[in-house]
Formats: C-alpha cells, sequence, structure tokens
C-alpha cells in the first residue's frame, strides 16, 4: 500500500513499483485517515509511508498500524527537510522498519538509483515480521522469554571505548541503550547505523535530541572523547586508528556495506584489543558479526541482542553462530551491562 498526498509523487511511486515483477499494489491512497480505512481490506505486505500528511500526520498513521495491524512499514521522506527528518526518526522508533528518499522527476540524474532503492527495501522489509506496538510509545509487548541476570564482567584490562553497531531496527534500539546510559558514562561510543547518506545527519541530529549524551556525527582526526557519541556519516566507514583518533574512509564496502559495522569491529581489534568493548544490535544480514569475532579473539568484551528483542536478527544471530558474542543480551539490559563493565563490577 502506498501513502502519499502529493498526487504527483503518489503516480510516480505507482510507476515506480508497478514495474517491478517482485510488487503488487493493493492500494494508493493520500493521507492516514485512508490509509487506516483501507487496511483490514487491502491487507498488505508491506506500506510506504509519507510522513507530511494532511490530518493525522505519517507518524501517527505509524503508530495507529502498529498498535491494531501490525504491518512492515517504508517511510519515504524527503531527506533536507528538518522536520521531516524528525518526524521519520520517530516513525521508526514507532515501529518503522527503515527509511528512503522520496523519488525527484524521472529526468533526475538520481532517479533510477533512487527508485531502485525503494522497491528493494519494500521487497526486503515485506518479509520482516513485525510485532503489536501499544498504542502510546514504542516499548516492545512482551518478552519470549524470562532472562536470569548475565555472567559476571570479566575483569582485565580496564575498556577504553565502546562500539555499537545496527541495521535495520537500529534507530529505536540504539535510542534505547545510549538513552539509558548514564550522563557520566566515562567512555567515548562509536556508532555505525545502516542507513541512506541523506539521512545521517538528521539521524545523528535526532538521536542528540532523545539522549542525554552529546550526539555528533564523526569527523576525520578527531579523538574520541568520554561520555560523547560519534556516529559514522553517510556512506563512510568509521574506525579507529592506531593513535586513538576517528579514521573516516572511503575503502570499498566491506560485505556490502558502507558504513560497515566489521570494518569498525575489526579496526578496533587491532587497535584497542581487550580494551574494546564491542555491541552488535539489531539487523538484517551478517554484517559485524566477523569483526565482533576479531575482537573476541582479541580480548574485547563482546555483546550481541537476543532474538526476543531483535527486530531483524540476522546480525547478531550471524555473531552468535561464530562464536563472536560473549553476551547474549535482550535490549533493556544491554546500557546496565556496559555501565557495570565500566565500573568494573559484576551482574550479580
Amino acid at each position: 500500500m502506498l501513502v502519499e498526498d502529493s498526487l504527483v509523487v503518489r503516480q510516480l511511486l505507482i510507476h515506480i513499483v508497478g514495474r517491478d515483477a517482485r510488487l503488487e499494489i493493493v492500494a494508493a491512497v493520500a493521507s492516514g485517515e485512508e490509509a487506516l480505512a483501507a487496511l483490514a481490506t487491502a491487507r498488505p505486505d508491506v506500506i510506504s509511508m509519507d510522513i507530511r500528511l494532511p490530518g493525522i500526520d505519517g507518524l501517527e498513521t505509524t503508530r495507529r498500524i502498529m498498535a491494531e495491524q501490525p504491518t512492515p512499514i517504508v517511510v519515504v521522506a524527503d531527506a533536507v527537510e528538518d522536520s521531516s527528518l524528525r518526524i521519520s526518526m520517530n516513525a521508526l522508533r514507532a515501529g518503522a522498519l527503515s527509511v528512503v528518499e522520496k523519488p525527484v522527476a524521472t529526468t533526475h540524474a538520481g532517479y533510477e538509483a533512487v527508485a531502485t532503492q525503494i522497491c528493494t527495501q519494500l521487497r526486503i522489509m515485506a518479509d520482516v515480521p513485525v510485532i503489536r506496538r501499544r498504542a502510546i510509545g514504542a516499548e516492545w509487548a512482551g518478552k519470549a522469554r524470562d532472562f536470569s541476570a548475565p555472567p559476571p564482567v570479566p575483569r582485565g584490562a580496564a575498556p577504553s571505548l565502546v562500539a555499537i553497531a545496527a541495521s535495520t531496527g537500529g534507530p529505536p534500539a540504539l535510542a534505547r541503550v545510549i538513552g539509558a546510559l548514564p550522563l557520566d558514562f566515562p567512555l567515548p561510543v562509536l556508532v555505525v547505523q545502516h542507513m541512506g547518506a541523506a539521512f545521517m545527519e538528521g539521524f545523528a541530529a535526532w538521536l542528540n535530541g532523545v539522549v542525554g549524551l552529546s550526539v555528533t556525527l564523526a569527523r576525520e582526526g578527531e579523538r574520541p572523547e568520554a561520555g560523547r557519541v560519534y556516529v559514522a556519516p553517510g556512506d563512510r566507514h568509521l574506525e579507529l586508528s592506531p593513535c586513538g583518533t576517528l579514521r573516516i574512509t572511503d575503502a570499498a564496502p566491506v560485505g556490502g556495506q558502507r558504513p560497515a559495522a566489521t570494518a569498525l569491529f575489526r579496526s578496533l581489534a587491532r587497535n584497542a584489543g581487550a580494551r574494546g568493548v564491542g555491541v552488535l544490535l539489531t539487523g538484517m544480514g551478517e554484517d559485524g558479526a566477523a569483526g565482533l569475532l576479531d575482537m573476541r579473539r582479541a580480548g574485547a568484551i563482546t555483546v550481541a541482542e537476543d532474538e526476543s528483542t531483535a527486530v531483524v536478527f540476522g546480525m547478531p544471530a550471524a555473531a552468535i553462530r561464530m562464536g563472536a558474542a560473549g553476551h547474549v543480551l535482550p535490549l533493556d539490559r544491554v546500557a546496565a551491562h556496559l555501565t557495570r563493565i565500566v565500573a568494573g563490577g559484576s551482574a550479580s
């Protein structure tokens, strides 16, 4: 189902989606109210959601869909409007799975790339299982099982840096983990989030507004400071250099990803060794698993998100299968575990 109030853009999306043999349009509507009314009869496998809608906006429409009839949602947004970016990020927190750029005229140089990205995201996300969300907020409705306390944190080299990576479902997961860290958290935090390059500055600004720690896009040569969060910029790898500064590179994608979690984790394995901490959260594919294994082999503390809270269990599952995860924790235990690690305490 396509939800887009602009007739021109709606017709463009109909053209883009209609030419892809993998996809079939079951409804194309101009408002959130129409989308909600059509949901039960159209029963789409995936929804393309505009954010700036007349009446109830795309954020509220997303919230209602996820509360009433959970359906995979791909946000299609204008990447250059600050207000649209904020709403888009909050829609991800409310249950939407990903955000892609709104298509431009067919004569535009980037048209084919954007069209391909939209169709690919719709097809991939159609297969992602989603859960019912509470009508207010974006908290999980329940967990698959209870958890005992994680094992004690091993005592050894004092941690000096935390690296966290995520893909599909990552923005709300990162907000939840980083938002639960204390304001005096004594380590820098490096973040890789798979997202279109046009959205990364807006994502960092949004995350900065919803967590207590300071969040910025990482810059070449910057020396990471305690209690600050550094996000990999769009279409660039983020790494730790041998001298402890941040390195931003346009090296080849790793496993099809740039920025890549594995590139970040491997740089920590090389240059931080046992003093690094690696965390791999929700995401499709296997990015980060091999890098997390390198970190564990170097003596670092490694964590993977448990299946019960991961929106997509691909990346953490790959790490667990490889033996890369020293700890497997549900999302709401990760920040407390990181806090215990840096305090040198145990999980008891």
